[in-house]
């Protein structure tokens, strides 16, 4: 029986394992996707909030959980909003690969948040990957020269400082409150979006449209779905380091497609913030374990 146990434990890691990977690459294509669609920003992010908020709406409804409209769920919507936005402008004015990579500094702004706001203590490891990550970001700057460079930058930088700051400030939450908040946070993106949308002269071409579904359906919801089901049998370190493809990746199909290349800088920037942040990840987890295995022996 222990064995039989055993075998279906490890048969469920795995399959997380592999949604997770899946998730990873589907986030990869928001680049590529976002870069496709001959849109205002604006109107690609909340086009894409709406559809991917209805998809939330109907899984929400087939799961038979409830809609927890509670303060959590909003705070998460509020940043979730700010951050989607942000990441598709982003992307509109600088790099695919400068707003993957400065979007993926995310952990590093969580560290700072929590310092300067809820007062812990950093360590000398801490410093050590806030000072790399840092000197990686500014590494980014020097291939971008241009005004909109420059601000596509800022705008990924904000995206991810969002994105921070939803987690440090939301916390542990109830799967239903989660998702509910999720659905709000698309549904808010679509709200900032939709002056927009109703204003702009869109081109509703074949590529536009295809594009657009992917983006709510292929490259935001489905990969939120699959993390959600996969994190009960995937350790944080294991998500962590597996979501690097996402920053490897999402580059790599728009210059396949595009021919858009990152500079020189980047290139060194990103290698610099992607080793640092994923060295400091797998070295937190090592201590909590040593803490844990401690604590167990006492």
């Amino acid at each position: 029986m222990n064995d039989r146990v055993g075998a279906d434990l490890q048969k469920k890691k795995k399959r997380a394992l592999i949604q997770v990977l899946v998730s990873a690459v589907l986030f990869s294509t928001g680049g590529l996707l976002i870069k496709s669609v001959p849109w205002p920003s604006l109107a690609i992010s909340g086009s894409r909030g709406i559809i991917a908020s209805v998809m939330m709406f109907l899984f929400i409804k087939a799961k038979g959980w409830r809609f927890r409209f509670e303060k959590q769920a909003f705070i998460q919507a509020g940043f979730m909003g700010a951050t989607l936005t942000l990441f598709v402008a982003a992307n509109k004015m600088t790099t695919a690969a400068n707003a993957i990579v400065l979007q993926y500094i995310s952990p590093v702004f969580i560290l700072l948040i929590s310092v300067i706001f809820l007062h812990q203590k950093p360590k000398k490891v801490d410093l050590l990957v806030v000072d790399a990550a840092f000197c990686g970001m500014a590494l980014f700057f020097f291939d971008q020269l241009s005004a909109d460079g420059m601000i596509g930058n800022l705008m990924a930088i904000t995206s991810g400082l969002a994105l921070a700051a939803m987690y440090v400030m939301v916390g542990e939450m109830e799967e239903e409150v989660r998702f509910t908040g999720m659905m709000m946070g698309h549904f808010l993106t679509f709200l900032i979006g939709l002056p927009t949308i109703v204003t702009a002269d869109l081109e509703c071409s074949p590529l536009a449209i295809g594009c657009i579904l992917a983006l709510g359906i292929g490259q935001i919801w489905l990969p939120y779905v699959l993390l959600a089901m996969a994190v009960t049998y995937c350790t944080p370190l294991t998500c962590n380091l597996v979501g690097i493809i996402e920053p490897l990746l999402n580059p790599v199909w728009v210059f396949l497609v595009t021919g858009e290349a990152p500079g020189v800088y980047a290139l060194l920037g990103g290698a610099v913030i992607i080793f640092s942040v994923s060295a400091w990840c797998v070295w937190n987890d090592r201590q909590e374990e040593k803490t844990k295995n401690n604590e167990a022996a006492d």
